[in-house]
């Protein structure tokens, strides 16, 4: 995060690649933040150069700092942390045409290799040689920078990044004007999830968390019920009716954005025979859940893994105002160690944190 940097691969650029110098936020440690240089690689022919002038905390930056690993994503060596960014182009390769210097760009942070199986197959996201990094560095491909129009702000232009896991889920799940959706969870995540179900069509929307606060803002962006509950698995017979209640109908689709063993034994339980529950992101490695009578209702589960092809969609929906996403910024940090530190902590609390952004 910051004005630079790239993720695994940003140790060596400390060690003395390239010429130029940035300055970053590394993660170094458990609980370590640190600002130090960053040695900027060279501009190739369909590179850009983008000053970043936007980057928002995500809850797997969060997750990096505290364990220094997500799942089987380990950090080995300093890592430049941050990944939801815009900025400013500052320099254009002479093989990029659809972008000037001076332009607004949102950028896409993963960068995969387009000669596996799933590149070629049009599932990218799922290449097991992306080289996704924290902050993207300065330098970044071009096909990887989509222009912002003039009334979407580079905050704006940096959520596209959340936004775009909602967007995915959304067409993962197969979300659309017939179909009532139900959302497990209000953090940040399930917001934007519910802002995409929306904006895809959805003609009911029910919100489910363990925080009223939460659920009121949820209830401000257009949520038509929401369900408090708890954290036991033994009410999760007496919430599922809840639930129902609250949709008023079926329920043809639940986007788990939690993760836990009880969201989704929710989910499964929840919705109708034939419809389909989606598990959005990361959650706990294992879980007990109610297979069998979701299967005998033939509930199809799939899961989604970060987004492909989301970026222009998520400008044109925050072009047209179909989505605004600006409520959902409640904090914002210069760049400095004191507002780093403490951006991460306001961030972790969570509580009234919804998306944390630094101005650049």
């Amino acid at each position: 995060m910051g004005k630079g940097g790239k993720g695994a691969e940003a140790a060596a650029a400390v060690a003395g690649a390239g010429e130029e110098e940035n300055m970053a936020a590394w993660l170094v440690a458990k609980n370590t933040l640190k600002i130090m240089p960053f040695k900027l690689p060279p501009v190739g022919p369909y590179d850009v150069r983008v000053r970043m002038k936007a980057v928002g905390i995500c809850g797997s930056d969060v997750h990096y700092l505290r364990e220094m690993r997500i799942a089987h994503f380990v950090v080995k060596e300093p890592m430049v942390i941050g990944h939801e960014c815009a900025g400013v182009i500052e320099e254009v390769g002479s093989g990029v045409k659809h972008l000037a210097v001076g332009d607004r760009v949102a950028l896409e942070p993963g960068i995969s290799c387009w000669r596996c199986r799933h590149c070629k197959g049009g599932r990218y996201n799922l290449c097991e040689d992306m080289k996704f990094f924290a902050t993207p560095p300065i330098v970044h491909p071009g096909d990887l920078c989509f222009k912002l129009p003039e009334n979407v702000s580079l905050e704006e232009g940096a959520m596209c990044e959340p936004l775009s896991v909602g967007v995915h889920a959304c067409r993962r799940a197969d979300v659309g004007p017939e179909k009532g959706v139900l959302i497990m969870g209000a953090g940040p995540i399930g917001l934007v999830t519910l802002l995409a179900a929306r904006a895809f069509g959805a003609p009911r929307v029910v919100i489910v968390d363990v925080d009223e606060h939460r659920l009121s803002v949820a209830r401000s962006l257009g949520a038509d019920a929401a369900v408090k509950v708890s954290t036991r698995a033994e009410d999760v017979g007496e919430e599922v009716e809840r639930i129902k209640a609250a949709m008023g109908g079926d329920i043809d689709v639940s986007l788990d954005c939690a993760g836990f063993s009880k969201t989704m034994a929710t989910a499964l339980e929840a919705t109708r025979g034939g419809g389909k529950v989606c598990l959005v992101g990361m959650g706990h490695n294992e879980m007990t859940v109610p297979l069998t009578s979701a299967a005998i209702r033939e509930v199809d589960v799939v899961g989604i893994f970060r987004y492909k092809d989301t970026w222009p969609l998520c400008i044109e929906f925050l072009r047209s105002g179909k989505i605004d996403v600006k409520p959902l910024i409640t904090h914002r940090f210069g760049f400095s160690q004191k507002d780093v530190e403490e951006a991460f902590e306001v961030s972790a609390r969570g509580r009234d944190a919804i998306k944390v952004m630094f101005n650049l």
